[in-house]
């Protein structure tokens, strides 16, 4: 009897876990298939779980525009700057709220937790970052978001975790704490530092509020800004669109999705990547508070 219900209960569970994997890709699978059709199909209706009339048109004029190819630039140096940053100050960060004999430990962590339910605002914030003068730059977009209290958090418990006889041990032959931490700690701690550093990464590669914000000069955005143009604003360099003719309007809807599944695939590619890190670094740093 037991196992009829085990079973049972497995087999929901697959079930409701497929329709959830379903409704999640279906929207990747409908932007491909309209990306790669031809523009009578499209016009028709007629696409949904396959291309028809299979073309890589949308794709050639998506890469042919030079803002793409500098946007992409602009975003690789963006999420590689930040996400080092990011991980180099959190992991620093965590690593002392870790240590309990630390002084004003827990004022410390209370001051930090806070920040999770009260902010300064956007304003404030702006006011700031044009205070430092880091308007325009790359610092205005690695910086103001450079530390998330969560991601802190975890890393401070994965910290936590270490045993101390090895810290003491590192100690015992001279290292002081930053020794300790660079030869002893970081080598340990691949799993949370590739988990909190796709966080960031994915947070960077998909961040446009803070571009939109604190950059004025076309040639330092973002991808998501200029996807944000074409998607939102249909625009697209003249010269691209005089190559497909009076097509303009049917090709519109095709010409978003390629643009979006261009600007998606690459840090979704990262994921499998990580993955064998993933699940271990955030039940890990999830143990214990």
């Amino acid at each position: 009897m037991k196992r009829s219900k085990i079973s049972l209960f497995s087999v929901i569970s697959t079930i409701i876990l497929l329709g959830v994997v379903l409704v999640t890709l279906y929207p990747f699978i409908y932007m491909t298939a309209v990306s790669l059709s031809s523009n009578i199909h499209v016009l028709k209706g007629e696409v949904s779980w396959y291309p028809k009339g299979f073309n890589v048109d949308m794709y050639k004029i998506v890469l042919k525009d030079p803002r793409i190819g500098t946007a992409y630039w602009n975003t690789i140096v963006y999420v590689t700057v930040g996400t080092a940053i990011s991980l180099v100050v959190t992991s620093l960060g965590a690593y002392a709220l870790a240590k309990k004999d630390m002084l004003f430990h827990r004022g410390f962590t209370l001051i930090i937790i806070f920040t999770m339910f009260f902010g300064g605002g956007m304003i404030p914030t702006f006011l700031i970052v044009k205070e430092l003068g880091v308007i325009d730059t790359i610092w205005g977009i690695v910086l103001p978001g450079a530390v998330s209290t969560w991601n802190l958090l975890i890393m401070r418990t994965f910290f936590s975790n270490i045993p101390a006889e090895l810290e003491e041990s590192g100690r015992m032959d001279g290292l002081s704490d930053i020794g300790v931490f660079f030869r002893i700690v970081v080598p340990l701690s691949q799993a949370v530092f590739a988990t909190i550093g796709l966080f960031y990464a994915v947070g960077l590669w998909n961040n446009f509020l803070l571009p939109l914000l604190y950059l004025r000069d076309q040639n330092l955005f973002p991808l998501q800004v200029i996807l944000r143009n074409i998607v939102l604003a249909g625009q697209l360099n003249q010269a691209d669109t005089a190559a497909i003719g009076d097509a303009n309007i049917v090709l519109e809807e095709p010409l978003k999705f390629a643009t979006i599944m261009v600007s998606t695939v690459p840090i979704l590619l990262a994921y499998p990547f990580l993955q064998k890190y993933f699940v271990k670094g955030v039940m890990i740093g999830a143990v214990k508070g």
